[in-house]
């Protein structure tokens, strides 16, 4: 038997990337112009914040809605299932809007994907708004919901394939600040409205606008030079006219500062993705392959904990706890929700400033361990300490911030970073699926789990949760700070 093995294109075209990937300039001396990077981040971040504003905004409107002094119409005897249907409308269009994103994604391209997106925010809430009866509105919901997914399976992804390396996870984890100030804008909007008669249908028409701003700013920006390169790599069209595009792309992105480097940043891209053949879109059984897998493990894994460490029930109980320990805003749910809306923004913003000094690993463990001890506060504080409501509040907050440090902003960092740019569509829209998938399973499950076994209980099992994702970040999840997609697609070999 022959001791040489047969040559291997692919495997000599990988280390021919890595090879460049070691010689070339290092990432924090791309050349950007801050004036440009903005706008690209600006409009997909816009999907953001009509998610959380969606979110704030419907917890005083089904308030509004069921009052008959102040609803407006003449059916506003909801049952419970009924306001179930209201509030989880969105949830449910975002996992269809998932789905959509698995097979259309690669296909629009990011941009046109979030163009779509902000059509189906802008129909969702003017058919809200306007809705004559339930029906129209739950179908209401559910259109603005489908735009809930796409947008967040394409702005992550648009984002991080057009920001500078150097700013990369602060653009991203910004978006994560878009979606908590979008909450307390819509906890803002809907305390000011809540007494306002038909108020439910101003707090839903707000988010109109915002849809419209968003669409045009799609339409203005350019491609993801990333996914044109793609297109090209892919014979998806003439391979000169594609590069051409993808320097004029990158041009506009980097504004004047990138000079006449944007030809030989964009051929180091082609290098870098040079192992790509052209060949048909990627398929769902490549996602479980090889370096796709570990991607999936490491995304998929931290948006999964990232719900079902409690983070829906946690705010669940938010109102009750405050009004446990006294506080005179307790009484007045939309306080205590604006109040949370200010934490969540701080600490938000915190994590922004920080992610990519500090980098991801050091604020997942950092936050998460925060996470584990409220988590077993809570539940201590309903089975021992009931009699002491300060050990509540105080783990309540501690959580809030502690989620916002870690994995509210780092779990959608990661998973538009790590999945390779061949799977890089379909491996988000999965992950996004596993995300509303396991929001809607918490949210559904923990009033039947808290009626069986109480609350206590329940949180000493998220915070068993919580203890066994610190051990898979400890182990799964790789650093990522400072270095280019092609680099962390190599470093993921």
């Amino acid at each position: 038997m022959s001791s040489h093995a047969p040559p291997n294109p692919q495997s000599d075209a990988l280390e021919e990337a890595q090879a460049l990937l070691n010689d070339r300039t290092p990432p924090d001396s791309e050349e950007y112009s801050l004036a440009a990077a903005i706008l690209p981040f600006l409009f997909p971040a816009l999907g953001g914040l009509l998610y959380g504003y969606d979110i704030g905004a419907t917890s005083s409107a089904t308030i509004s809605i069921q009052s008959a002094a102040t609803s407006g119409i003449t059916w506003y005897n909801l049952s419970p299932v009924d306001v179930g249907l209201i509030t989880s409308g969105s949830l449910y269009g975002a996992l269809i809007g998932s789905l959509l994103a698995f097979n259309v994604a690669d296909f629009l391209g990011r941009r046109r994907e979030l163009i779509f997106s902000s059509s189906m925010y802008l129909i969702g809430a003017l058919v809200t708004a306007v809705a004559p009866n339930f029906v129209i509105l739950v179908i209401g919901r559910f259109v603005f919901g489908i735009g809930i997914g796409l947008a967040m399976h394409a702005a992550p992804m648009y984002i991080a394939e057009t920001a500078p390396s150097r700013i990369r996870g602060q653009l991203i984890s910004l978006k994560e600040f878009f979606i908590v100030l979008g909450m307390l804008l819509g906890y803002i909007v809907g305390s000011l409205l809540v007494e306002v008669v038909a108020g439910w249908r101003y707090m839903y028409g707000v988010s109109s606008p915002l849809s419209l701003i968003m669409g045009i700013g799609m339409w203005w920006l350019p491609p993801s030079p990333r996914w044109i390169l793609l297109r090209a790599i892919q014979g998806k069209g003439e391979m000169l006219v594609l590069r051409e595009a993808a320097i004029s792309s990158l041009c506009r992105l980097r504004g004047e500062a990138i000079g006449d480097s944007a030809s030989q940043k964009v051929d180091e891209i082609m290098s870098e993705l040079s192992y790509l053949q052209e060949e048909e879109e990627a398929s769902i059984t490549e996602l479980f392959q090889g370096k796709c897998l570990k991607a999936l493990t490491i995304g998929g894994g931290l948006v999964l904990f990232q719900q079902i460490t409690g983070q829906p029930s946690v705010l669940y109980y938010a109102a009750t706890i405050f009004q446990s320990a006294g506080f005179s805003a307790a009484s007045d749910a939309t306080k205590v929700s604006i109040l949370l809306g200010f934490l969540k923004l701080v600490m938000t913003g915190v994590a922004v400033l920080v992610v990519d000094r500090l980098g991801r690993r050091p604020l997942l463990l950092g936050g998460v361990s925060g996470i584990v001890l409220s988590l077993f506060l809570l539940g201590s504080y309903y089975t021992y300490l009931d009699n002491i409501p300060a050990v509540a509040v105080v783990s309540l907050l501690v959580y809030v911030g502690c989620y916002q440090l870690s994995f509210g902003p780092i779990g959608w960092l990661m998973i538009s970073e790590v999945f390779p740019l061949r799977v890089r569509g379909r491996g988000l829209s999965v992950a996004v699926l596993v995300n509303f998938g396991a929001n809607a399973l918490v949210t559904f499950a923990f009033s039947p789990l808290e009626e069986v076994v109480g609350a206590g209980a329940v949180f000493f099992v998220f915070g068993g949760i919580a203890v066994a994702s610190l051990v898979f970040i400890f182990c799964v999840v790789p650093e990522t700070k400072g270095l280019s997609l092609e680099e962390i697609e190599a470093k993921l070999l």
